[in-house]
């Protein structure tokens, strides 16, 4: 049988559900349960109503709540910029990934508890002009979602031992769907929390990215004797020297990097969507908290659905047409909620968005180990992060600078802003369709 990866253990193709509750593929999915409840409750909803609770005050202040969430999101993804190189050198150099996901779930988690506790710390002390407490919250913030991305490049590479060819774009769908359950369980703490006082979210949040993320330490296995053959001495900068000379050889990999391009404008879309999501909703249609959490659990639905639905579509169409229809979908999304006049109209783009959102991770794993050297997958799994977390920087950036410029003129300046990201999808689509067609791999025997 052909191996996906140097790194995979045997896994015989397994019918139907019999895959899903395989107990590696079943707790590997349920990190993606557990970190989905970080990304949903802290990134996507308390943490920017939170922000918006302490900034906005008024229609301008609220733009220039907005400007802190997306430049606090922007702050972050540059901190992994400088370091997802090494990530995937890490992990073809020793073949560990347990371990350092261990590591970064644990300081993920512990920001997230701290900014609960800051939270909790309302005081009349200030910094540069702003309570105390907000501002430190802030800063945690940046660095639990720091930690929580570094994270997802070990865990996304683990998806290559876990299945042959055939059966990872269900397995990642799977995972997906799986992790947009997570959403709904993470959601459970809303009631605890109400309209006000957001912070009190972040402590159970925390606690329940901990817990759900327990089986796939325990579970899921990973060759210790082969990731020691694979162990070299190289220094701490190595992983950036192996980078430069991947880049070196671009002509050789035309079609990956070709694909990071257009990954690169699709995930500016995506992560500054989620990221503001929930103060766009408030701002420009007075969605309440409990209105938001109604259209974030419709979104979730559609999610799954996408999920599960683009897997099938990524293994009859191929994974380049799958991405490309996820394209059109969220440019469909972006576009409605751009021109969104009552909340009828943010149902039907938070509807499409979610079904793009579950879709675009299915799809864009899926092409990444299509079109990786299997030798190469740990390095390719570290620039495609690389990619997508420059577009995590540039993306936030923008919007943020665009509702900071513009924030006299109201509520324009975050249609102005998500009009940005509807451009970015757009480049991204145009980027796709220059992959070249993958010559198709011989068949499994």
């Amino acid at each position: 049988m052909e191996k996906i990866a140097s790194h995979s253990y045997e896994t015989k193709r397994q019918p139907g559900w019999k895959l899903y509750v395989s107990l590696p593929v079943l707790s590997w999915a349920l990190y993606d349960f557990a970190n989905t409840i970080f990304s949903s409750n802290v990134n996507t909803i308390f943490f920017p109503l939170y922000v918006s609770e302490t900034v906005g005050k008024s229609e301008s202040l609220n733009q220039i709540a907005s400007t802190f969430i997306s430049y606090a999101n922007a702050l972050a993804s540059f901190f992994l910029v400088i370091f997802s190189p090494l990530y995937g050198t890490w992990i073809d150099r020793t073949g560990r990934r347990k371990k350092w996901l261990g590591i970064f779930t644990a300081l993920s988690v512990a920001a997230t508890l701290l900014m609960g506790v800051a939270g909790y710390s309302n005081h009349a002390n200030v910094m540069f002009g702003l309570p105390a407490s907000f501002v430190i919250t802030v800063l945690l913030f940046v660095a639990a979602k720091f930690f929580y991305h570094s994270s997802l490049v070990f865990y996304d590479s683990m998806i290559s031992s876990l299945g042959n060819r055939q059966e990872i774009p269900l397995i990642s769908g799977f995972g997906v769907a799986v992790g947009y359950v997570g959403t709904l369980v993470g959601l459970a703490v809303y009631p605890f929390v109400g309209e006000k006082d957001y912070y009190q979210a972040f402590i159970p949040s925390a606690l329940l990215f901990l817990l759900f993320s327990f089986p796939l330490f325990f579970f899921v296995k990973e060759e210790a004797e082969k990731a020691g053959a694979l162990k070299q001495k190289a220094g701490f900068f190595a992983g950036y020297r192996d980078i430069y000379a991947t880049l070196k050889e671009m002509k050789k990999y035309q079609n990956i990097f070709t694909f990071m391009i257009a990954y690169f404008f699709l995930n500016d879309a995506v992560a500054t969507t989620i990221a503001i999501m929930s103060v766009y909703a408030k701002v420009i249609a007075g969605f309440t908290a409990g209105e938001f959490i109604l259209l974030y659990l419709v979104s979730t639905v559609s999610s799954i659905i996408g999920s599960f639905l683009f897997g099938y579509i990524t293994r009859s169409k191929g994974a380049k047409k799958a991405v490309l229809y996820v394209g059109i979908v969220m440019c469909i999304a972006l576009a409605t909620g751009v021109l969104a006049f009552s909340k009828l109209s943010f149902w039907i783009a938070g509807s499409l968005f979610g079904v793009s959102l579950g879709a675009m991770w299915v799809t864009s794993r899926t092409y990444i180990v299509e079109l990786s050297p299997p030798d190469k997958q740990g390095q390719f799994f570290g620039l495609f992060a690389f990619s997508g977390k420059v577009s995590a920087i540039i993306g936030p950036a923008i919007y943020g600078s665009i509702t900071l410029l513009f924030h006299s003129y109201g509520n324009i300046a975050n249609r102005l802003a998500m009009g940005s990201l509807l451009l970015m999808v757009l480049l991204g689509i145009f980027f796709l369709q220059k992959v070249r067609p993958q010559a198709p791999a011989a068949p499994e025997s």
